[in-house]
C-alpha cells in the first residue's frame, strides 16, 4: 500500500501527502485523472518559471489544469461565463521526503455563482476528484 497522509480540506481545496518521489506520483496523478475523464490542458511547472523570471530557488512545485470535456460542456451551456472558473486546478509539490497532491474544489469554485444549474455539475466533478484520491491511495 502507498503511505499517505489525508490533509484536512481548505476553503478552496483537498488532497493527501504521499510519500512517492515526485516523479512517480505525478504519473500517477496523470493517470488517475485520465481514470476519471480529465485530460491535463495545462501544465506549469512554477519552479522553473520563478527561476527564469526571477532567478528564485523554489521547491518542485507543479500546477496542472484538469478538464473533464462533458462537465466543461454542461458548465458552459448552464452559463457561459463559467469559463472563468475553468479548469480544475491539481497541484503537486514537494513536502518532505514525499509529494504533495491537492486539487481545487469544483463547489467552492463553481459555487462563487448564484446559478443553481452549476451546483450538480460542480457536485459530479467533485466525487470524480475524489476518486481520484481514492486511486492514489491505493498500490500502483
Amino acid at each position: 500500500m502507498v503511505d499517505t497522509i489525508s490533509t484536512a480540506p481548505s476553503a478552496y481545496g483537498f488532497g493527501l501527502q504521499m510519500e512517492l518521489p515526485f516523479e512517480e506520483a505525478m504519473a500517477r496523478t496523470r493517470a488517475a485523472l485520465k481514470e476519471q475523464g480529465f485530460g491535463v490542458l495545462t501544465e506549469i511547472d512554477v519552479r522553473q518559471t520563478l527561476k527564469e523570471k526571477l532567478g528564485a530557488t523554489f521547491r518542485r512545485y507543479v500546477i496542472l489544469g484538469a478538464c473533464n470535456p462533458p462537465l466543461a460542456l454542461r458548465a458552459l451551456e448552464a452559463e457561459l461565463d463559467i469559463g472563468l472558473l475553468l479548469p480544475c486546478n491539481v497541484v503537486l509539490y514537494e513536502e518532505g521526503s514525499g509529494t504533495a497532491v491537492k486539487i481545487m474544489d469544483p463547489r467552492a469554485a463553481l459555487g462563487m455563482g448564484a446559478n443553481p444549474a452549476i451546483a450538480p455539475i460542480a457536485a459530479d466533478a467533485r466525487a470524480r476528484l475524489e476518486r481520484v484520491l481514492s486511486r492514489l491511495q491505493q498500490p500502483a
